[in-house]
């Protein structure tokens, strides 16, 4: 018998001063059994600071066809593939070849550099994908605020991110693989 999701329910302020958007979102997020709180945070994350309305939880672990989140727009063209952790370079050149914008946010330390130098030669010619890795710190301090029920902030202002519970907040430290910036359309 195969294991269900665990379903976690995310009240989610975002006041990303940089773009001039300031909502609040009711998140319902399933955990992949095999899935950990630092990957499904890391993914809330990837949410907040590409939030909007048409921003959606995708299959991710349980789909390879599907990114962790992603953005269509009304005709169903994708504008937005996120992916979170160290995906391969054959599903990044897919996601490239299927949307207009993807963004990796790459966790995990040491490995993010290695995985990092051996896909970013295949990847150069890319010009919408946006690479950023998270310092294994901020991954830990995230995985920390998992609950099934949270209500977290996220403000953006200068390109500093906080993230926030009602006990903690946390620095986010990103560092960017590929020469873009997080300022979105």
């Amino acid at each position: 018998m195969a294991l269900k999701a665990t379903i976690f329910r995310a009240e989610l302020d975002v006041a990303n001063i940089d773009r001039g958007y300031f909502q609040h979102h009711t998140l319902t997020i399933a955990r992949h059994p095999s899935e950990t709180n630092e990957r499904m945070m890391v993914r809330v994350l990837a949410f907040a600071l590409n939030a909007s309305e048409q921003l959606t939880f995708g299959g991710g672990l349980s789909s390879d066809d599907e990114p962790d989140l992603w953005q269509k727009d009304l005709t169903g063209a994708i504008d937005l593939w996120i992916d979170v952790g160290l995906p391969d370079e054959k599903s990044l050149r897919r996601a490239c070849g299927r949307a207009r914008r993807v963004v990796v946010y790459a966790y995990g330390g040491r490995s993010v550099t290695l995985w990092w130098d051996t896909v970013r030669g295949q990847l150069a010619r890319n010009s919408h994908l946006s690479a950023y890795a998270l310092a294994p710190v901020t991954s830990a301090a995230l995985e920390s605020l998992a609950d099934r029920t949270m209500r977290l902030q996220c403000t953006i202002q200068d390109g500093a991110i906080w993230f926030a519970s009602d006990e903690t907040t946390v620095q986010v430290e990103l560092r960017a693989l590929t020469p873009t910036s997080l300022v979105t359309n």
